[in-house]
C-alpha cells in the first residue's frame, strides 16, 4: 500500500469524525460503541478465506483496515496515539520478535521459530501474571485455547491426551449427574462450561482449532438441513409439516450423498 493510499484513507476518517462538517453517527462513536463492529470484521475476514473468496477478502480486509484507522483516530483525539504510533509499535514489536531475520540470531525451523517467539513474548510480559492479557472480549473457545497455553508454558498441563480424554468423560458423567439431581441452572451451566473446557483442551492436544472445528461443523449441519428441506419441499412439504423420523431418514440421505459425492 502506499503512502498516498493510506494518506487518503487517514483523511477520509478525519473528515468523518469532524464535529462542525462530520457524519453525525460517526462523530457518536467511541472505543466501546465501536469494538463490537471491529470483532465482527475479523470474523468477515476469516469467513472470505474460509470460502476462498478472494474479491471479498479484499473488500473486509479493507473494512478490518478501516476498524483501526477509526480507533486510532479516536485515540488521537484524545491525545493519547495517533494510527502512524500503531504502525510504529507493530513494527517495532516485529523487528524485535524476528532477530533471525533482522538480526544475527540463528533459527533452525518452524518449531524453533515458534520457540523463539512465546520466549520473547513472555520476556515482553514479564512481572505479569501467566495469564494476564488473555483478551475477555474472545470467542469463549478460542480464550480458552490462549488460556490453557498460558498455563502449559509452566508445566500446568497434562503430560499427554489420554487423562485429558478421561477427564472429558469425568466432565460428562458431572452433567449427567447435575441432570439427574433435577437439573439447577446455574449448577448444570457450571458443568457444562467445565465440559467445553476440557473439549478445547483436547482440541488443543491434538493440534486442532476448536473454532475452526466448530465452524466447520456448523456449515456441514447448514449444509445438510438444507438438503432436506430440499427434499422435504419436492414432496411438498415442510419441515414443520414433517416428523422427526422423516426428517432423521432424510439427513441420513444427505449423509450419505455427500459420502458418495467425496469417492
Amino acid at each position: 500500500m502506499s503512502e498516498t493510499a493510506i494518506d487518503r484513507l487517514l483523511a477520509i476518517m478525519a473528515r468523518l469524525r469532524d464535529p462542525q462538517e462530520g457524519c453525525p453517527w460517526d462523530r457518536e462513536q467511541d472505543f466501546s460503541t465501536i469494538a463490537p463492529y471491529t470483532i465482527e470484521e475479523s470474523y468477515e475476514v476469516a469467513d472470505a478465506i474460509a470460502r476462498g473468496d478472494m474479491a471479498a477478502l479484499k473488500d473486509e480486509l479493507g473494512d478490518l483496515l478501516f476498524q483501526v484507522v477509526f480507533h486510532a483516530r479516536m485515540a488521537e483525539e484524545r491525545g493519547a496515539f495517533a494510527f502512524a504510533d500503531v504502525v510504529a509499535a507493530i513494527s517495532d514489536k516485529m523487528l524485535r520478535r524476528h532477530p533471525h531475520v533482522f538480526g544475527d540470531a540463528d533459527v533452525a525451523d518452524a518449531a524453533a521459530q515458534t520457540m523463539a517467539w512465546e520466549s520473547h513474548k513472555a520476556n515482553e510480559r514479564e512481572g505479569r501474571g501467566t495469564l494476564d492479557g488473555v483478551a475477555l472480549a474472545l470467542p469463549a473457545l478460542l480464550r480458552a485455547i490462549k488460556l490453557q497455553n498460558r498455563a502449559a508454558r509452566v508445566g500446568f498441563d497434562w503430560p499427554n491426551l489420554v487423562p485429558v480424554i478421561e477427564k472429558l468423560r469425568e466432565e460428562l458423567g458431572e452433567i449427567e449427574h447435575e441432570i439427574k439431581q433435577g437439573g439447577d441452572p446455574d449448577r448444570l451451566e457450571d458443568e457444562v462450561g467445565d465440559f467445553l473446557f476440557v473439549v478445547a483442551n483436547v482440541a488443543r492436544h491434538l493440534k486442532l482449532d476448536p473454532e475452526a472445528a466448530l465452524r466447520r461443523t456448523n456449515a456441514k449441519f447448514e449444509r445438510r438441513f438444507k438438503r432436506i428441506e430440499e427434499l422435504l419441499a419436492a414432496k411438498g412439504k415442510t419441515p414443520s409439516e414433517s416428523s422427526l423420523e422423516e426428517m432423521d431418514a432424510l439427513w441420513d440421505q444427505a449423509k450419505a450423498e455427500e459420502k458418495a459425492a467425496r469417492i
